[in-house]
């Protein structure tokens, strides 16, 4: 009896999907996790890993199916006694086997890269061919739009082959290296056919384009050559001409003149003085979502400030039971993320996000806590903050600051966040504008505090004062509701009794 291979969960709301793209057909072996094919819904692309190593005995629903969640895609059968595993390279393997004595050849795979992420950039080899490694020492490491994934060997043996130079893209499930699991030392030089696996000139092949964009393309009389592809091998996703279809109603400069100002002459004494890198996948996704940002949301900044005498002193009193009792120091972020929490209850649509012609309205915050990396801004997040006490937050971000540091956060714990919250204060800025986050509708700066000469109860005094900055999307959020809950969040830090009273 073969294994089953169903259409996983979609997401919530989406109920069907199309199947784009085989990657095997039938009589293929395959790995456990090695990707088998890519569904498309509305939204994203959902990627169909194999649950079983075997041979694709049977495609259920074949390319351009409408299927729905749990649907059957495909079997899988067992591998019969005899015939050659399926990590077990084949014609290559072969070569380097006789070459090596027999040796048995282990494939270096591409690990799954997290939800919607479908490929990756080969960062650094910490091996070389000819290198002796251990089961489950670290090979390289590849960089994704958002966090590190280090790649550990399959098994112990001599690193035969590097078959993918540092920076070049590789998707996920396709073959990295090769190990040989016998003692003897192979090639220990590589060959000169590491371009190869992965070649640049990929996209130029013929490529079929996601049935739903092809769908769309036609109903819009849209030109194939008009829409830049986002999926594998340059193919047209849904999105995509849904952007073009965009870009050709807005009534400015056109797509094929991109806005740029052009890079000026530089004398020859400076220009041997300059360097040029390449910018990080990280980078250029930051880059672009922050523009994103700015292009589609309505967005608006609302100031106030707060007297942070309250949280200091209660913070000075307490600090060391605090700690004492749960093993985490008291910082200032608990108190913001529960001010953030108290006043959300009130302005919900400051915790909400546009959908299309709808608004969805979310009864949890999961709480963003943007943090500095040295590869960039990331936000991990802390989901159902409002559920959580004082010491479970702080526990939680320092736990996911040291993970954002290291490179090790995970995609699962950095999507989903419903507000966000961002701390320039620690690098000494006073005043900013955050930029939204999307598709959420409302970011919290904190800032630098500062003594302060104020005037309280006629007097004037020196008091610990930090500015609030709001960022909020104005399609959702009304000029009222945005200063309503920056009032709150900043009643709630002058006085933090009212977040224990829920007033």
């Amino acid at each position: 009896m073969g294994t089953e291979v169903r259409v996983p969960a979609l997401g919530e709301s989406v109920s069907e999907a199309t199947v784009a793209t085989w990657f095997k057909k039938p009589g293929d072996r395959v790995a456990a996790d090695e990707m088998l094919c890519e569904l498309e819904t509305d939204k994203v692309t959902v990627e169909v890993h194999a649950p079983v190593a075997g041979r694709l005995d049977e495609i259920v629903a074949p390319e351009g199916t409408t299927v729905a969640v749990a649907a059957l895609l495909a079997q899988i059968g067992a591998v019969e006694a005899g015939e050659a595993p399926v990590a077990e390279r084949t014609q290559k393997g072969a070569e380097a086997k006789a070459g090596a004595g027999g040796s048995k050849m282990i494939d270096v795979m591409v690990p799954a890269l997290g939800e919607s992420v479908s490929e990756a950039t080969v960062s650094t080899w910490f091996k070389k061919p000819g290198d002796t490694v251990a089961q489950d020492e670290m090979l390289c490491e590849l960089e994704t739009d958002k966090v590190s994934v280090e790649v550990p060997a399959p098994a112990a043996g001599v690193l035969a082959e590097i078959l993918v130079t540092e920076g070049t893209t590789v998707a996920a499930g396709s073959r990295l290296a090769l190990i040989s699991t016998d003692g003897a030392a192979v090639a220990a030089a590589p060959r000169a056919e590491p371009a190869k696996a992965a070649p640049a000139p990929a996209a130029k092949k013929d490529v079929e384009d996601a049935p739903a964009a092809k769908k769309a393309m036609a109903e819009a009389g849209l030109d194939r050559d008009a829409v830049q592809g986002s999926g594998r091998d340059g193919r047209v996703m849904k999105d995509d001409v849904a952007r073009a279809l965009a870009a050709a109603s807005t009534p400015v400069a056109p797509a094929a003149a991109p806005v740029q100002i052009p890079r000026q002459p530089v004398p020859a004494d400076d220009a041997a003085r300059e360097e040029r890198v390449k910018m990080t996948r990280l980078r250029q996704t930051i880059a672009r979502r922050l523009k994103e940002a700015q292009n589609t949301a309505a967005m608006l900044t609302t100031y106030n400030e707060v007297d942070m005498s309250g949280v200091m002193a209660l913070r000075n009193e307490y600090k060391d039971q605090f700690e004492k009792k749960h093993g985490v120091k008291m910082g200032f972020m608990s108190f913001f993320v529960k001010a953030c929490c108290h006043a959300l209850k009130e302005v919900p649509e400051v915790n909400a996000e546009i959908d299309g012609t709808d608004i969805v309205y979310k009864n949890y915050v999961h709480m963003g806590v943007a943090v500095g990396t040295p590869s960039g801004l990331v936000v991990p997040v802390v989901r159902d903050a409002d559920q959580m006490g004082f010491a479970q937050i702080e526990k939680k971000i320092a736990e996911l600051g040291v993970r954002a540091r290291d490179g090790k956060l995970s995609m699962a714990e950095m999507q989903g966040g419903s507000f966000t919250i961002s701390n320039g204060g620690v690098y000494g800025s006073l005043m900013s504008s955050p930029i939204l986050n999307p598709p959420q509708s409302g970011i919290l700066g904190m800032h630098k505090i500062q003594d302060r000469p104020v005037v309280v109860n006629g007097q004037i005094v020196i008091r610990p004062m930090m500015y609030l900055a709001l960022s909020y999307d104005h399609r959702i959020v009304d000029g009222k509701g945005a200063v309503t809950f920056l009032v709150r969040v900043k009643e709630a830090l002058e006085d933090p009794r009212r977040v224990l009273l829920d007033l």
